[in-house]
């Protein structure tokens, strides 16, 4: 099973990030640009919290409040859930499911290093049960 480093490496080591002051709107309009469901809230190098798409569903468009008038920090997630670099995809799937979120920012050594989706640790899982399969073909054939 592969780290969240390994992981990491693979992906490329880009975050996304904006500042608590920051409008819901501009939040949004980064989150299409970068097409990603959530971005990691930093004063600095410090994370602050998390907000996305599920933020702003639940706690704009279902209140009734302008995404242009609110900034970040009034609805983002600022208990956030975090691994390390070398946790497994094992354990970054089953703390997603159990803590029912959809993304975990990678910290090391207090500093961030990285996010994985939902989505990176399903391709992951996908490619090793591929790989899985290919080795017990191979084997079965020969």
């Amino acid at each position: 099973m592969r780290t969240v480093s390994q992981l990491l490496q693979g992906k490329g080591g880009s975050v996304w990030s904006v500042a608590p002051q920051s409008s819901v709107f501009d939040a949004l309009k980064m989150m299409a640009e970068k097409n990603c469901g959530a971005l990691l809230v930093m004063e600095g190098d410090k994370l602050r919290g998390i907000i996305s798409e599920r933020d702003y569903a639940r706690k704009v468009i279902l209140l009734g409040k302008s995404s242009h008038d609110l900034a970040v920090s009034e609805i983002m997630s600022d208990k956030v859930v975090c691994v390390g670099p070398k946790q497994t995809v094992d354990e970054c799937m089953g703390l997603m499911s159990g803590k029912r979120i959809r993304h975990l920012p990678v910290l090391d050594g207090g500093k961030v290093i990285g996010m994985l989706s939902i989505g990176d640790l399903v391709k992951e899982v996908i490619a090793e049960q591929q790989m899985t399969i290919q080795q017990l073909e191979s084997y079965i054939h020969s």
